[in-house]
């Protein structure tokens, strides 16, 4: 599985995208997914994620140990937001995993 990862600097952890391996996939995803990765970041979170298959994407949000517990939305936000900064690429969001479910 492929995987992005929010550590700028990063590459070990950081795949190409599993999409038809074009050049770029993986700094498609890291540019539509930054905005949210910067907001979770600034409370203590990082944004995680993985190509399911050829063109979905599953996103982990984690928890840092200073992270702000009240700071996430409700899943189903998540969701909307995540599908929302997918939708000028060729990935959609098969699911997000929240630090209360891995």
């Amino acid at each position: 599985m492929n995987e992005g990862s929010a550590n700028p600097g990063d590459e070990g952890t950081r795949g190409r995208s599993a999409a038809a391996g074009e050049a770029g996939g993986t700094a498609v995803l890291d540019g539509a997914l930054q905005g949210f990765r910067d907001m979770l970041a600034a409370d203590g979170y990082e944004l995680n994620w993985s190509v399911t298959s050829q063109d979905k994407v599953q996103i982990q949000i984690v928890a840092g140990a200073d992270a702000c517990a009240d700071c996430l939305v409700p899943l189903p936000v998540i969701e909307g937001i995540m599908s929302d900064a997918l939708a000028p690429t060729p990935y959609t969001l098969d699911r997000v995993l929240l630090p209360a479910s891995d």
